[in-house]
């Protein structure tokens, strides 16, 4: 596209004008496009190239003007202070609190240190509550272990010593014998499933 006021060199500047709405009487219509009552707006656009932009008196012609040096260090304060803004960073790993946030990951074991007042909510969301609450493994007094019976530990012993007897067979590759164990450790693992 060329720019309409030199014809000369490539349109880089597109600008678009919105009239301020006007408002039909009710008895007129505009060639049926507009219903009468509704608001119509004028809407012009220019496309221009920077040289000509720069000479009409555009509202945002100047940030044309900035040097992309300017810029990039506006960008650079701003990315700056929006990590600053972030919170506390773990001094092993790097991690900073709002990436922990979004991720719901610790990075090392030195981050419950970097980020422990931060901990409480987390677990609070996760678990809905800060403080364990709960059985701990070993502490259930209201089930008591069963005394091992002693025919139920030689059988036990028995299925053991078959299994690795079988292992044996398959890897001597006596197959006769390996077929005898097979059979006799599933009459022994029969009762069990019952």
């Amino acid at each position: 596209m060329i720019c309409q006021n030199c014809l000369k060199n490539a349109a880089t500047v597109h600008v678009t004008e919105i009239a301020t709405p006007v408002v039909a009487p009710a008895d007129a219509t505009l060639d049926g496009a507009q219903a009468p009552g509704e608001a119509a707006s004028q809407v012009s656009e220019q496309h221009l190239c920077e040289v000509c932009a720069q000479t009409l008196d555009l509202p945002h012609a100047p940030a044309l003007q900035k040097a992309q040096l300017d810029i990039w260090k506006l960008l650079q304060i701003t990315a700056k202070q929006t990590r600053r803004k972030g919170g506390p960073t773990c001094a092993g790993c790097g991690l900073q609190l709002e990436e922990f946030r979004r991720k719901g990951r610790l990075g090392c074991p030195q981050c419950y240190d970097a980020f422990a007042a931060h901990l409480g909510e987390v677990f609070e969301r996760v678990h809905g509550a800060r403080q364990h609450v709960g059985r701990l493994p070993g502490t259930d007094a209201a089930i008591p272990p069963a005394p091992p019976d002693a025919l139920a530990l030689e059988r036990e012993q028995r299925l053991v010593d078959l299994r690795q007897k079988l292992e044996i067979a398959i890897r001597e590759e006596a197959y006769e014998n390996a077929a005898r164990l097979r059979d006799e450790l599933k009459q022994l693992e029969e009762p069990r499933k019952t």
